[in-house]
């Protein structure tokens, strides 16, 4: 029978990890919220204050570029690097005293989104030489149990800051954390050698001048099945998830007769459920594999969905947050764990990075797009995403198992990871 007891572990990378997630986690959450909020006391415009989100997400469409840095440089120098200058451009602002300055918080800005591409590509490449394979899921989940925890807590603290002393107060902060994350790096043990899976032959990186083509990377994560199939269903789950959004809206202020206020409410049950996710998550890896725990992970968020639009009680809408909390995450995890333990060493930076993209990309078209639905019905797109994630989890398991039979007997798929690959300067 499996236990869902959370695994503990004595590797001492992992509290390290964790404590780099919880720093800078909290830092960008802070920071984040906190920008707009200055636009919009700076400006009086609720439209410029929205420009923020789209400063921070645009890096995300050249995640294939940014990931095929972090495979040319040495990867914890430029995770310190990239740190260090995040924690010096944020301290540019400040100078920001008027609407004048505005300019330097969208700048500032598009420069933090382009660090969390750059970490997030970093430490999924830099994770595999410091933790075990199986190690893996359940680290990535104890970090997305910190991350989920982070939200909760920072958006009041650096609202609390803001009200107390305006932008600057928010900004030393999110730079001290940045340098106490930045200083954690150095600190971890890099001496594992990273493991080696088959490459299939459409990988055909050399090791001249080639070596660092883009599309490598994306043609690595097309022909890998589980890549393939983890991320385009993750894909699709986290695209639904901003279908929804709207209709969530609709049901907490037409059906629950509920003030906006009691989206709190819900966004905390989801937190929770995300964390209670996270703490789960590994020993479901360990169980299971990838592909079964994203589908798992979709057809919990399609529940959670289906449960907001059921019925006009609040405790049940509540009750769903937790269910969708729980279940989304796990369609990330998957994914992100897959491409951990499924990708060479000197491809790790390009395919998480296109991961990356793909999996947050769709997102910023269904949002808009499930705002429109609401105009026709406000259930209406509740059933699509509750209805996509499904046919999305049931196709993704077809596949899995098509894949399987397919392969043939004698040969060595991505899973066989009976081959170290030397560790390289770039991973120290």
């Amino acid at each position: 029978m499996l236990s869902l007891r959370p695994r503990r572990t004595g590797n001492r990378n992992v509290p390290l990890f964790l404590g780099i997630s919880l720093f800078s986690g909290f830092a960008g959450t802070a920071m984040r919220l906190v920008s707009g909020v200055w636009v919009l006391d700076l400006t009086g415009s609720s439209s410029l204050a929205a420009l923020i989100g789209t400063c921070i997400f645009a890096p995300t469409l050249l995640g294939p570029v940014l990931g095929a840095i972090v495979d040319r440089l040495p990867r914890r120098p430029l995770l310190v690097a990239t740190h260090l200058g995040t924690a010096a451009a944020v301290l540019a602002l400040l100078t920001v005293r008027s609407e004048a300055g505005v300019w330097l918080i969208f700048a500032v800005m598009v420069g933090y989104g382009v660090s969390f591409v750059l970490v997030d590509a970093g430490e999924a490449a830099i994770l595999p030489a410091a933790l075990p394979p199986e190690e893996l899921g359940a680290t990535n989940g104890l970090r997305m149990s910190a991350q989920e925890g982070v939200k909760l807590v920072a958006p009041a603290v650096g609202a609390g800051l803001f009200a107390w002393g305006g932008g600057h107060p928010v900004v030393a902060v999110t730079a001290a954390l940045l340098l106490v994350a930045a200083g954690l790096y150095p600190l971890l043990r890099l001496d594992r050698a990273p493991v080696a899976p088959a490459v299939p032959r459409s990988d055909t990186s050399d090791p001249s001048g080639g070596r660092y083509r883009i599309r490598d990377g994306i043609r690595y994560l097309r022909d890998v099945p589980e890549l393939r199939l983890t991320v385009l269903l993750g894909s699709v789950a986290i695209a639904m998830s901003g279908l929804s959004t709207a209709g969530l809206y609709s049901v907490v202020t037409e059906d629950l007769h509920r003030p906006a206020a009691f989206l709190g409410v819900l966004t905390s049950a989801q937190g929770a459920g995300s964390i209670l996710g996270g703490l789960l998550v590994g020993r479901l890896l360990r169980a299971r594999g990838t592909v079964a725990v994203g589908a798992l992970g979709a057809l919990l968020f399609a529940l959670g969905v289906v449960g907001y639009g059921a019925a006009p009680w609040w405790p049940l809408t509540v009750a769903s947050a937790l269910v969708v909390g729980l279940g989304l995450p796990w369609t990330l995890v998957a994914a992100m764990t897959a491409v951990q333990t499924r990708t060479p060493d000197r491809l790790l930076g390009r395919v998480s990075a296109t991961a990356n993209t793909l999996l947050f990309t769709p997102v910023a078209i269904a949002t808009p797009a499930g705002a429109a639905m609401v105009l026709l019905d406000h259930r209406l797109p509740l059933a699509v995403s509750a209805t996509c994630a499904t046919v999305a989890a049931i196709l993704t398991i077809r596949a899995q198992r098509r894949a399987r039979g397919s392969a043939h007997p004698g040969s060595r798929g991505p899973a066989d990871r009976s081959t170290p690959e030397r560790p390289t300067e770039r991973v120290a």
